[in-house]
């Protein structure tokens, strides 16, 4: 992702060059038939530039940790145009898909994580409280002010206040480790929050939520762990006893699970073209909103509670990222991914561009109050 060295564009492979900036060239183009009236004709060659400008960003050291979130761009303009072939496959609808690739994805985070993330709690426990407390306090009133002025239909607004509700994934503690902030920190709070999420977020959206949308609290209770508490505690258990003896799965995980999340946003893209069409910037809007907010407030709250530069930048980050992932799957299981699922869906991706953009400013400005991050990052999630 992000990096203190700007590849310059002579050591960049030819042939990446090349596709850099092809890619635009083919935007121009789309660009030029979509003035003409003629959309549906130029949505190849928009897919086409997502998929160059990917190619392009890897021979970037600055621009190549973006290229999974482009490939992302790519497959929803994909879905966008041809939805149809996303929604069912003679008679099998691949939204049925979406729980057990959530399962799958939360594995994996349990496979990357260790019972001595939670003792993090013992060793940090005022980082630990505001962190938590922080997230779900700070995303969920975000989330349902937002949806409140929105004025958008009862069910995407209530999607808002899902994200916001839900807890923290993986990815944050990625953007921790490159913002030089505390590491051990955020894997102790990621995993705090996740494992309080099947009391807090059915509970946080029965109270913000429940006038926009039914809400079944013990459905929601047991959907979460289903999806999220029961995977991760089978992925901790292989993690204590297979670690190391399963080299193939730990180098297989984060390519599965960036394929299992791909694929559930297009699921969901192709299932709510309709809606997104219509309301779809304005959505953007919001939910870039809501992250941004996130960040700020997270790490004014730690500053607040006189904590150093390096667990502020921590809580801001933690506050910020949230599990779209688990939020889809909440939105499938109450039969609205067309509509709930929606927010969610678009807070993924571009999470994962705010984060990048944020940890390459910080990556630049070490705090000075502590030391530097730990130098090796699997070392540190493993400890």
């Amino acid at each position: 992702m992000a990096s203190e060295q700007t590849a310059s564009p002579t050591k960049t492979k030819p042939v990446l060059k090349i596709a850099f900036w092809l890619s635009f060239v083919l935007l121009l183009t789309a660009i030029g038939i979509t003035v003409f009236g003629e959309i549906q004709q130029a949505g190849p060659l928009y897919i086409l530039f997502f998929i160059l400008l990917a190619v392009g960003f890897r021979g970037y050291k600055t621009l190549k940790g973006f290229s999974y979130t482009v490939i992302i761009f790519a497959a929803v303009t994909t879905a966008l145009f041809y939805p149809h072939y996303f929604i069912e496959y003679n008679g099998f609808k691949f939204a049925v898909l979406i729980s057990p690739l959530i399962q799958l994805i939360m594995f994996g985070m349990g496979t990357s994580m260790s019972f001595e993330d939670f003792v993090g709690v013992v060793k940090m426990p005022k980082g630990v409280l505001i962190g938590v407390l922080s997230h779900y306090i700070i995303m969920p009133l975000i989330g349902f002010t937002l949806a409140n002025v929105s004025g958008f239909h009862p069910e995407i607004a209530a999607g808002i206040i899902l994200i916001g509700c839900s807890p923290n994934g993986m990815a944050s503690n990625v953007i921790s480790y490159l913002a030089k902030a505390n590491l051990a920190l955020s894997v102790t709070i990621t995993a705090i929050s996740t494992m309080l999420a099947p009391f807090v977020t059915p509970l946080l959206m029965n109270l913000l939520a429940g006038a926009f949308i039914k809400i079944n609290i013990m459905d929601m209770m047991f959907d979460i762990f289903k999806m999220v508490i029961i995977p991760i505690l089978a992925g901790l258990l292989f993690n204590k006893f297979f670690s190391g003896k399963a080299g193939w799965l730990d180098k297989a995980m984060p390519v599965v699970s960036m394929a299992g999340i791909a694929f559930i946003i297009v699921i969901i893209t192709a299932a709510g073209r309709n809606s997104l069409l219509t309301i779809g910037p304005a959505l953007v809007l919001l939910v870039l909103i809501h992250n941004v907010a996130g960040y700020t407030l997270g790490y004014w709250s730690g500053k607040l509670f006189k904590m150093n530069e390096r667990d502020c930048r921590t809580i801001a980050i933690e506050v910020g990222m949230q599990n779209g992932g688990l939020a889809s799957g909440l939105a499938k299981s109450m039969g609205k991914i067309a509509t709930v699922g929606l927010a969610p869906a678009i807070f993924g991706p571009l999470m994962n561009v705010t984060g990048s953009i944020l940890a390459s400013y910080w990556h630049r400005k070490p705090p000075v109050d502590t030391q530097s991050a730990p130098e090796n990052l699997n070392a540190a999630l493993t400890k």
